[in-house]
């Protein structure tokens, strides 16, 4: 339980599973582990209670970097929620290989590594070096329900 304990002292908690908004259907895995390996599907920003977490919108519009970077945190936090559910443990989590973030922009924004910098850091702070992880942060004409932020992964675990 050493990376709960750790997600406590931080004064985070992870968020129940994905409430999708009425009319959504999601009919795949958020988490499918192979041998020692996890994929994470998109996962965007969520609430405490699993819904989607306000505010939406495109960066450089509606949204400033600041919103963007809470954004990729929150999203970190419904990953490593999703992980737990799956895995049992996050102790389980040897290390983190990529992440792919992908950045709802208006034209002319071009600070996506910034943005998903909230997540790289957050699983730093929480993994050490293991949160450590290849990365790309690309920018979209428009991500799903109006997010800003959505983040897939993959990780390395303890069979």
């Amino acid at each position: 339980m050493r990376i709960e304990t750790k997600l406590q002292q931080l004064g985070l908690s992870l968020p129940e599973a994905i409430r999708p908004p009425a009319g959504v259907r999601l009919p795949f895995a958020f988490v499918r582990v192979r041998g020692d390996r996890a994929f994470v599907s998109g996962h965007g920003p969520q609430n405490a209670d699993g819904s989607l977490a306000q505010p939406l919108g495109k960066l450089g519009r509606e949204l400033g970097v600041d919103d963007g970077y809470r954004a990729a945190r929150l999203t970190a936090l419904s990953i490593l929620g999703s992980l737990k559910r799956e895995l049992g443990d996050l102790d389980r989590v040897r290390a983190w290989l990529r992440l792919f973030g992908m950045v709802a922009s208006a034209p002319g924004f071009t600070q996506q590594p910034e943005v998903i910098n909230g997540c790289s850091d957050l699983f730093v702070e929480v993994f050490g070096d293991a949160g450590r992880h290849a990365r790309s942060a690309v920018g979209n004409v428009m991500l799903p329900n109006q997010i800003s932020v959505e983040i897939e992964g993959i990780v390395a675990v303890k069979p």
